[in-house]
């Protein structure tokens, strides 16, 4: 069996007027994240660790910011994407795993809703998909409530 590991690390600007949207999940609160799509933080760094494993570059080679088309779209169809590209080689994904930093709001009454979202896209079981979110003790810009970050690992697996 052959694997691969990738990491994927993305950052989104916290603004008034746009929708908090993590996994796939729309999660109430006054602020949300600015991007071209739906600045799905999660689910690009996840896409990221998956490109990056695959050696095929960045979610912005393949969805650049410049292409009306991705204009305001969900990330979990950018995922689908994501996910026929790296099936189309042989892989599958064996286990992923992500940290949400974010001071507010609390997510963890969020993360089994995320998990139901990914899951499936991913084609991993519950087990396989872990996610953490952590506050940053109100330091650096997470802290001071101006954007989110998160940081995604993966396993690939591609049977011989």
């Amino acid at each position: 069996m052959k694997i691969k590991v990738g990491i994927g690390y993305d950052v989104h600007q916290l603004v008034s007027g746009r929708k908090l949207i993590l996994g796939g999940v729309d999660i109430p609160h006054e602020l949300g994240l600015l991007g071209h799509s739906d600045a799905d933080v999660l689910t690009h760094a996840i896409m990221d660790a998956l490109l990056g494993a695959a050696g095929l570059g960045d979610i912005g080679r393949h969805f650049p910011d410049t292409d009306p088309a991705y204009r305001g779209i969900s990330s979990l169809v950018l995922l689908e994407h994501v996910m026929t590209l790296i099936r189309s080689l042989g892989y599958e994904v064996g286990n992923v795993d992500a940290v949400i930093a974010a001071q507010r709001p609390k997510l963890l009454p969020h993360m089994t809703d995320m998990k139901a979202k990914l899951g499936p896209l991913l084609g991993l079981e519950e087990s396989d998909l872990n996610l953490k979110a952590t506050t940053t003790e109100r330091l650096g810009f997470e802290g001071r409530e101006e954007g989110i970050s998160v940081t995604a690992v993966c396993l690939l697996e591609k049977s011989s």
